[in-house]
């Protein structure tokens, strides 16, 4: 408990570093790009893209304090330069579990990829597949069982494919030293 707390106080701490603010206005630049660009729409409720990928990393530098609030921020930036339906503070709270969760796994931990296959699956399962398709179901009026399938099929498919891609660009950046020059 006490390093599980240590972690979360580290984190917090990150806020006071004005590279910390800085290098999160350059991920959510890149999350936006990419969320916009590199994205595919399957249907109304399935969408794929690589706009998480930056989000993740701010994870992993700056760990869940400074992730959680960033995934917020993002979710709301996102809506307000796209709206896509009305908004649902629910999908913030998600990204920012997602964030959390994302940073207490990969916050000062060697880069893996059986870390990162253990985080992507735990994000799925609670925020995508149960706590998404909850919210979903709300705001659709359509039930809860009738959209889970196909966020279960979505969400199965896109685990190991998103973690392997965290893994590989992670491997590279930390190979290239770009974390080390982030970090200093």
């Amino acid at each position: 408990m006490k390093k599980l707390l240590a972690l979360i106080s580290e984190s917090y701490h990150e806020f006071k570093k004005v590279s910390t603010i800085t290098c999160c206005a350059m991920f959510g630049a890149m999350s936006i790009i990419l969320s916009y660009v590199a994205s595919i729409r399957v249907s109304a409720n399935l969408k794929i893209g690589f706009g998480a990928l930056p989000n993740e990393l701010v994870d992993y530098l700056f760990g869940p304090v400074v992730g959680a609030f960033f995934g917020g921020a993002m979710d709301v930036l996102k809506f307000i330069l796209k709206p896509d339906g009305g908004y649902m503070p629910g999908f913030t709270f998600s990204a920012m579990l997602a964030a959390f969760i994302y940073g207490m796994f990969l916050y000062k931990k060697p880069i893996s990829l059986p870390r990162m296959l253990i985080a992507k699956f735990i994000v799925a399962v609670v925020c995508n597949i149960i706590l998404g398709t909850y919210l979903l179901s709300t705001i659709n009026g359509k039930g809860f069982i009738a959209l889970l399938p196909g966020r279960v099929i979505k969400n199965l498919i896109q685990w190991p494919v998103d973690s392997l891609i965290f893994y590989l660009v992670a491997k590279t950046l930390e190979k290239a030293k770009v974390f080390k020059l982030i970090k200093s």
